[in-house]
């Protein structure tokens, strides 16, 4: 595991897990902070002390989601220690100095999403699977369409890597935030 101070490289990589995602507290509040970042303007959210979303785009949609999801509306909070760190940790990942992520998570979703969410962070750096893979990785080899819901759920992109997720057939399928941030991100990935 890796401290906010430390970095990976890409030859470090291991399947290993990083960390254990959580169900945040149902009353916890919502704090939100946006970083600029390589693939644009990126939301992340989090309960004050893990980090609960972090979204490619910043948009009444998001914030709309936000609201639904967790009942109260979002703060605006740029000085939280958690930021701080997913903002070190994303921008040493950008330059290609980190290839697994040591933060808190808590993410809402029901215990079968969050299984598949904990199964993406299974996933090496510079590594793909397949639906049915990931299906299979979880003891349910014919859920491979439910897998793939659940990934498209997935509120905490990049730190749980659901753009390692493609189709059978290699192709680029279903990332919330288009193809071309998947490729972009498969991209700064590859060997």
């Amino acid at each position: 595991m890796t401290t906010s101070t430390q970095t990976n490289t890409p030859s470090d990589a291991t399947p290993e897990l990083n960390a254990t995602i959580e169900l945040p507290d149902a009353s916890a509040p919502v704090y939100t902070t946006i970083l600029d970042t390589e693939l644009g303007p990126t939301l992340l959210t989090s309960d004050g002390a893990h980090l609960t979303g972090l979204y490619l785009e910043v948009s009444e949609v998001i914030d709309a989601r936000l609201g639904r999801a967790f009942g109260v509306e979002a703060t605006p909070e740029d000085d939280l220690e958690i930021f701080h760190r997913a903002e070190a940790q994303l921008g040493e990942y950008f330059a290609g100095q980190r290839t697994q992520f040591d933060l808190p998570l808590a993410a809402k979703g029901t215990e079968f999403q969050r299984s598949v969410w904990q199964a993406l962070t299974q996933i090496p750096y510079g590594s793909t699977a397949g639906y049915g893979e990931l299906a299979e990785m979880l003891g349910r080899p014919g859920a491979a369409r439910a897998v793939g819901a659940a990934n498209g759920k997935n509120p905490i992109s990049i730190i749980v890597p659901c753009h390692r997720v493609i189709g059978a057939d290699g192709s680029m399928t279903g990332y919330a935030w288009g193809e071309e941030k998947k490729r972009a991100l498969l991209t700064l990935e590859s060997p």
